[in-house]
């Protein structure tokens, strides 16, 4: 069983200044993420700008980052979309050693029926060699995945073993948590969120505010975890006040700016997305002084 308590980081895909994947800045990051105290990696999510990369540059960076990696910490791949019948045919073929779990995200644009969504997952599950986190994000599908969904699947497939919840209702969470099968990871998908998340009773977090301050929020979560409500909430609003600057111009725009900040990559991001105003790389920098 895969070990997802904890830290999980989304991380950035670096670009050099012609579009190309920074290679170098990857090693860069990876490392820096293991040496600063996260529980996992998580790579192509939509922080690694996946849906403007090839499948070829996409198993580019994640052969990169395994074997920087060397086997230290578990890694998710993310494998999903709203073709169900050409990501299962995805999940069947993929058989990439130091792997540990697919990360799949709930069909969008689709807009399809909780039972929609429900058929969609089973038949990943059926095809897939590796175990599968969930992922519910309405902002970015248009659709919601209701615990009643989430709950069948984690009943019914025993290969989906936990959903990355990025709903922003710590109400729908609690309905998760409180019906759960014992060893179903909940996971937070928001930074903001991760602290009450955990106080209610969830995993961990994927986080996005991770590949900048790794240990800052590293620290946040362990104590989180070990009931430390005095130092987690410290290291809470020590990060607060950089996440929303992290995604007022969207991401991963405004974390690119931190690790340029810390001197990990360039903030080259690829069309559609921009990199974020003056403005915010002016807030972001003077919260980065600050700490």
């Amino acid at each position: 069983m895969i070990n997802l308590k904890g830290l999980g980081v989304a991380m950035v895909t670096p670009f050099n200044a012609d579009m190309s994947i920074d290679f170098e800045s990857l090693k860069k990051l990876t490392h820096y993420l293991i040496d600063n105290g996260v529980h996992y990696l998580v790579v192509q999510g939509t922080t690694g700008e996946s849906p403007v990369l090839s499948e070829q540059e996409k198993l580019a960076v994640l052969d990169t980052v395994i074997k920087e990696n060397a086997g230290r910490l578990p890694i998710v791949y993310g494998i999903g979309g709203n073709n169900t019948q050409q990501v299962a045919k995805q999940l069947a073929e993929f058989d990439v050693p130091g792997v540990d779990a697919i990360l799949s995200v709930s069909p969008y644009y689709s807009k399809p029926t909780q039972e929609g969504i429900f058929q969609h997952f089973k038949t990943l599950a059926a095809n897939s060699k590796l175990p599968i986190i969930l992922y519910n994000v309405p902002g970015r599908t248009s659709s919601n995945m209701l615990p009643e969904t989430t709950l069948r699947l984690a009943k019914t497939c025993e290969n989906i073993i936990g959903i990355k919840e990025a709903c922003g209702d710590l109400n729908q969470v609690m309905h998760l948590i409180k019906d759960k099968p014992m060893d179903f990871y909940i996971i937070s998908g928001d930074d903001d969120l991760a602290l009450p998340f955990i106080n209610i009773g969830g995993d961990g977090v994927i986080s996005v505010i991770g590949n900048g301050l790794p240990k800052a929020f590293s620290n946040m979560i362990n104590a989180a975890l070990n009931n430390d409500i005095i130092t987690a909430r410290k290291f809470h609003y020590q990060c607060f006040p950089l996440i929303y600057h992290l995604f007022s111009e969207g991401n991963p725009a405004g974390i690119k700016e931190v690790l340029k900040y810390y001197n990990i990559t360039e903030t080259t991001v690829r069309l559609p997305l921009m990199n974020v105003s003056a403005t915010t790389k002016g807030k972001i920098v003077e919260i980065l002084n600050n700490l």
